[in-house]
Protein backbone atom coordinates (compact mmCIF):
# COMPACT_ATOMS: atom_id res chain seq x y z
CA UNK A 1 0.00 0.00 0.00
CA UNK A 2 1.40 3.39 -0.97
CA UNK A 3 1.80 5.82 1.89
CA UNK A 4 1.84 9.61 1.84
CA UNK A 5 3.04 12.03 4.47
CA UNK A 6 0.37 14.20 6.09
CA UNK A 7 1.26 17.24 8.13
CA UNK A 8 -1.58 18.84 10.03
CA UNK A 9 -2.79 19.97 13.42
CA UNK A 10 -5.48 18.13 15.32
CA UNK A 11 -7.57 18.71 18.42
CA UNK A 12 -5.28 17.97 21.37
CA UNK A 13 -8.04 16.39 23.47
CA UNK A 14 -9.09 14.10 20.62
CA UNK A 15 -5.59 12.82 19.87
CA UNK A 16 -4.86 12.28 23.56
CA UNK A 17 -8.15 10.39 24.00
CA UNK A 18 -7.38 8.26 20.94
CA UNK A 19 -3.86 7.56 22.20
CA UNK A 20 -5.25 6.63 25.62
CA UNK A 21 -7.84 4.30 24.13
CA UNK A 22 -5.25 2.70 21.81
CA UNK A 23 -1.89 2.92 23.62
CA UNK A 24 -0.19 0.38 21.36
CA UNK A 25 -0.93 2.25 18.12
CA UNK A 26 1.27 4.89 16.59
CA UNK A 27 -0.33 8.15 15.52
CA UNK A 28 -0.20 7.09 11.87
CA UNK A 29 -2.21 3.94 12.68
CA UNK A 30 -4.71 6.02 14.69
CA UNK A 31 -5.22 8.34 11.72
CA UNK A 32 -5.55 5.35 9.36
CA UNK A 33 -8.23 3.88 11.65
CA UNK A 34 -10.07 7.19 11.86
CA UNK A 35 -10.03 7.61 8.07
CA UNK A 36 -11.24 4.02 7.59
CA UNK A 37 -14.10 4.65 10.02
CA UNK A 38 -15.03 7.88 8.22
CA UNK A 39 -15.07 6.15 4.83
CA UNK A 40 -17.10 3.23 6.25
CA UNK A 41 -19.63 5.60 7.80
CA UNK A 42 -19.96 7.44 4.51
CA UNK A 43 -20.44 4.17 2.61
CA UNK A 44 -23.05 3.02 5.13
CA UNK A 45 -24.93 6.29 4.63
CA UNK A 46 -24.87 5.72 0.85
CA UNK A 47 -26.29 2.22 1.30
CA UNK A 48 -28.97 3.44 3.72
CA UNK A 49 -29.91 6.16 1.26
CA UNK A 50 -30.28 3.59 -1.52
CA UNK A 51 -32.64 1.52 0.64
CA UNK A 52 -34.80 4.59 1.32
CA UNK A 53 -36.38 3.96 -2.08
CA UNK A 54 -38.23 1.05 -0.47
CA UNK A 55 -39.81 3.43 2.05
CA UNK A 56 -41.68 5.18 -0.75
CA UNK A 57 -43.51 2.01 -1.78
CA UNK A 58 -46.16 0.08 0.07
CA UNK A 59 -44.87 -3.26 1.39
CA UNK A 60 -47.55 -5.17 -0.51
CA UNK A 61 -47.24 -3.22 -3.77
CA UNK A 62 -46.15 -5.75 -6.41
CA UNK A 63 -43.14 -5.25 -8.66
CA UNK A 64 -41.31 -7.43 -11.20
CA UNK A 65 -40.20 -9.87 -8.48
CA UNK A 66 -43.32 -9.97 -6.32
CA UNK A 67 -43.78 -7.81 -3.24
CA UNK A 68 -41.66 -7.06 -0.19
CA UNK A 69 -44.27 -8.17 2.32
CA UNK A 70 -44.41 -11.71 0.89
CA UNK A 71 -40.63 -11.83 0.60
CA UNK A 72 -40.13 -10.84 4.24
CA UNK A 73 -42.75 -13.34 5.40
CA UNK A 74 -41.06 -16.13 3.42
CA UNK A 75 -37.64 -15.12 4.72
CA UNK A 76 -38.93 -15.19 8.31
CA UNK A 77 -40.24 -18.74 7.82
CA UNK A 78 -36.91 -20.06 6.55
Amino acid sequence: MARIRVGTTVDERLIEAARGANPNLRDSALIDAALEALVARSRAAEIDSAYNAYDTRSMDQPNAWGDLKSFREAAARS
